[in-house]
């Protein structure tokens, strides 16, 4: 999800920053116009760094900025359909409940919360089981895989990622110490119990 990047692009000194060291407002820019955005990749810009002007720039007719290449180092997050995640529920509704993930939110839809009908009861702010009797609620951390992304590159907090946490394996992490013990691991994985010998 995190990983470190090398990345060049194009920033525009406006005219009243010419009077200033050209490398400290190439970082400044830098930073103000990449980080918290999506690049093409729909991978999100947490930092800039070690930022590095190429060449002089170059002066568009009639503009009179200065655009200029850099090159810089980036942390970006990048989810990946299919992946496992780790998160905690930020928010219940009627219809789901949003867990944040790394930098971003998704949504567990209700269908998509466990194998049992659900009784959502917004007054306490959670989601029970009605034959399990397990909850959902605001700080619980789960483990859930996504299923569907729509990113959106101009304000990436509004990206549409849907994720499921029906799965062996997948869910409330209480829900999982208690099916498979505090490794979590899924049903066929889980190590044998060694016999116990009679002294």
């Amino acid at each position: 999800m995190y990983k470190m990047i090398q990345r060049e692009d194009v920033v525009r000194i406006p005219p009243h920053y010419l009077k200033e060291d050209l490398n400290t407002v190439a970082k400044y820019l830098t930073r103000r116009n990449f980080e918290g955005r999506m690049d093409k990749e729909n991978r999100l810009v947490i930092h800039a760094t070690d930022v590095e002007r190429i060449g002089e720039g170059r002066i568009v007719h009639g503009d009179g900025a200065i655009f200029q290449r850099v090159k810089f180092s980036a942390l970006v997050f990048q989810p990946n359909l299919h992946e496992v995640i780790e998160g905690t529920v930020v928010e219940v509704l009627k219809f789901g409940a949003f867990v944040r993930f790394g930098a971003l939110d998704g949504l567990v839809h209700i269908s998509q919360l466990m194998d049992d009908h659900i009784d959502v009861d917004l007054g306490n702010m959670r989601l029970v089981g009605k034959e399990t009797k397990r909850d959902l609620k605001v700080g619980d951390h789960v483990r859930a895989r996504i299923v569907s992304m729509s990113m959106n590159e101009r304000s990436p907090r509004e990206s549409r990622i849907g994720l499921t946490m029906r799965q062996a394996g997948l869910g409330k992490l209480e829900w999982l110490d208690e099916e498979y013990g505090s490794r979590h691991v899924p049903e066929g994985e889980q190590p044998k119990k060694k016999k116990k010998t009679k002294k």
